[in-house]
């Protein structure tokens, strides 16, 4: 990385190291890295509220199986079914890349349905209000590792933060919309954080969900107008896939934090 006088010329490479066929890279170690955090901050907010270290254990193995199906077959079905179908074996080659948040979105969704009504008997929103704020935070890390692979960025910039991602064969500057996400996700950690620790939202069920949805998938909206197409039947649309994704999600949590402050706030007993 050189050239900070002007803009950020990028050539990072992503791996870190390889030994024969085997290599670490930067994506892999975000991503597990991120989960391992989100795990430990998740599992510090539960045990504040005496959930069982069952239940804990339980949660975060539906989650982490289910975002990574989730945000491997959003990838298929919604950016890249053209060529997934003319190659379906290639659908389990995840390392090979090509996960999507609104896919992994839907299968952390339907995971904790299922953890719900199979473990905790309460509703889903009780497990969601206090999963998506460690969530957002393992989102930074995912975004950060798009980075390093010098992958979903936006259009060409002149401001001085622009980068020039080299290795892609780049010369011009581009905006380095993977961080303005990671920042994004970043601030709604924080924002969650404070809401779950130092106020009484979290027995409000469905506000800090939906105040989740409207963060992380508004922001979403609008850096997508910056953003590069991810495939090419995006050329032309008035609004790109991401975008007509993100409208549902942030129109549910407007729905979610609307309707959790029009019930009374819900006390659980401790198990």
């Amino acid at each position: 990385m050189t050239g900070l006088l002007s803009f950020i010329h990028w050539n990072v490479s992503p791996e870190i190291f390889q030994l024969g066929p085997f290599s670490v890279r930067w994506y892999g170690l975000l991503f597990a890295g991120g989960f391992l955090l989100g795990y430990y901050i998740g599992e510090k907010m539960l045990k504040s509220e005496n959930v069982s270290q069952k239940w804990i254990d339980s949660l975060f193995f539906y989650i982490i199986v289910a975002t990574i199906i989730g945000a491997r077959l959003g990838h298929v079905f919604f950016y890249g079914w053209d060529y997934y179908s003319q190659n379906p074996l290639e659908i389990f080659m995840v390392w090979h890349g090509g996960l999507a948040s609104h896919g992994g979105a839907l299968g952390i969704l339907v995971a904790l349905i299922i953890h719900s009504k199979l473990i905790t008997k309460r509703s889903v929103l009780w497990t969601l209000d206090r999963i998506v704020v460690p969530t957002a935070l393992v989102a930074a890390f995912i975004r950060t590792g798009n980075l390093m692979n010098s992958e979903i960025y936006g259009n060409p910039t002149t401001l001085p933060w622009g980068f020039i991602f080299e290795r892609n064969g780049e010369t011009v500057a581009k905006h380095p919309t993977q961080i303005y996400e990671a920042l994004m996700y970043v601030i709604t950690f924080l924002f969650l954080s404070y809401l779950y620790w130092k106020t009484e939202s979290k027995k409000r069920e469905g506000f800090i969900f939906g105040l989740f949805f409207i963060l992380v998938f508004g922001s979403r909206f609008f850096i997508e107008f910056i953003k590069e197409d991810q495939e090419a039947f995006e050329a032309g649309m008035a609004l790109n896939m991401g975008q007509w994704l993100s409208i549902p999600f942030v129109v549910a949590g407007i729905i979610l934090a609307v309707r959790a402050f029009k019930l009374p706030p819900k006390e659980y007993k401790n198990r």
